[in-house]
């Protein structure tokens, strides 16, 4: 295994590197450094500048609109998008619904579906976790009954992000109950979310956040159409979407911007005679995050290129998950020392200064990124996944 970068491979770096630098519009840009929040439209807008280069979809195939890259070079795309500051794509159209349609999905489901999630023509949300079912997800209640040529839902989901922007929804039912293994008689439907009967209402978080919804289906007619893939085998679907949730969950390139910013911070805030930088105890904090997210980077290079040479990857990508998690929690931690009471998100703030409407999102921050190893598969889970899978336990 050769973990060096051909010419070729730089050029391209330096080709989607100086892209990015001319093409981030400075306003999004800004909101993603400063941890601001994100609107829908400014998330469509970035969407679209990219779909209109061509790279909003590197790893579809090219006859819907990928890029037709390597894994090498996905992977250096997506390093140098995160190091940039570049405003985040949501993945559940992209990533998520588009990769079940392009598996699962029907030609006429395809030919619906996929260029509007190109060109976010439709904004997507994931309708999975449940009150009482998130990592035991096949636990879920939400039901469909088949009534001719429809389906009727009725159930909720919870802590699905981004709802209230969303025009469509995928979720899991329950299409029977007579099964004794609860992975069994589960399907998954594409919901329009302007279907009568369906309740969005706010979760509002620690960090004073709206991004997770409570979602209310009463009585929801779903066309039968809609079913992807075969009534009552969706865990098969569901499982083959979380692999790829868990792929992009490592955010190698976020954590070397944000590890860069806060040795930065360190450096400028006094402490005694001296800055943070000088503390031995902060130091060596810092220190170890380096190391690990150095080890990181390694582990997600032998993932492409186990992928460049085989075209798929084991369970062990559960380790990405893991420990990249871990560390954006980490460095979030490591931010709220270096803030100290600057984090203090109710004091009063003159939000015209860059830095301090930067200190005072780091509360906020780390308070959001506890969520991180507890979505797309806790992980305990994901350590469960390695045990069995991969080890043989």
């Amino acid at each position: 295994m050769d973990l060096n970068y051909t010419a070729a491979e730089l050029a391209f770096r330096e080709e989607v590197r100086h892209w990015l630098d001319a093409n981030i519009p400075a306003d999004l840009r800004s909101k993603v450094l400063n941890y601001e929040e994100l609107s829908k439209e400014d998330l469509v807008r970035w969407h679209k500048i990219l779909a209109a280069k061509g790279w909003v979809a590197p790893s579809w195939p090219k006859e819907w609109g990928g890029t037709d890259w390597t894994p090498v070079q996905r992977y250096i795309f997506e390093e140098e998008y995160a190091y940039a500051g570049a405003p985040p794509l949501a993945p559940f159209g992209l990533t998520m619904c588009a990769s079940v349609l392009l598996a699962f999905g029907s030609d006429a489901q395809k030919q619906r579906f996929l260029p509007r999630i190109y060109h976010c023509d439709d904004f997507w949300c994931q309708g999975y976790s449940e009150p009482g079912s998130g990592s035991d997800l096949a636990s879920l209640k939400t039901r469909a009954e088949r009534r001719g040529d429809h389906y009727l839902v009725n159930g909720q989901k919870i802590w699905t992000t981004l709802g209230h922007y969303g025009d469509w929804i995928f979720c899991l039912v329950r299409t029977d109950n007579s099964s004794p293994k609860k992975q069994e008689g589960i399907s998954f439907l594409l919901i329009d979310m302007k279907t009568p009967g369906i309740t969005v209402r706010p979760l509002i978080l620690l960090d004073e956040g709206h991004e997770v919804n409570e979602v209310f289906f009463d009585d929801v007619k779903v066309p039968v159409e809609n079913l992807v893939f075969k009534e009552n085998q969706g865990w098969t679907v569901a499982k083959y979407l979380l692999g790829h949730e868990r792929l992009n969950t490592g955010r190698i390139g976020q954590s070397k911007r944000e590890l860069a910013k806060l040795r930065q911070i360190a450096g400028e805030t006094r402490q005694g005679s001296g800055t943070l930088l000088d503390d031995p105890r902060f130091r060596d904090r810092l220190s170890r995050v380096e190391i690990e997210l150095m080890a990181l980077e390694i582990t997600n290079l032998r993932f492409v290129d186990e992928m460049q040479r085989t075209g798929r990857i084991g369970a062990n990508v559960s380790m990405l998950k893991i420990r990249g998690t871990e560390i954006q929690q980490m460095i979030t931690e490591l931010l709220m020392v270096t803030a100290g009471p600057q984090a203090q998100r109710f004091k009063k703030i003159d939000y015209s200064r860059e830095f301090d409407a930067f200190m005072a999102a780091i509360a906020p921050r780390y308070f959001n990124y506890r969520k991180t190893s507890i979505y797309a598969g806790s992980n305990e889970i994901q350590r469960n996944i390695i045990a069995k899978a991969d080890l043989g336990l």
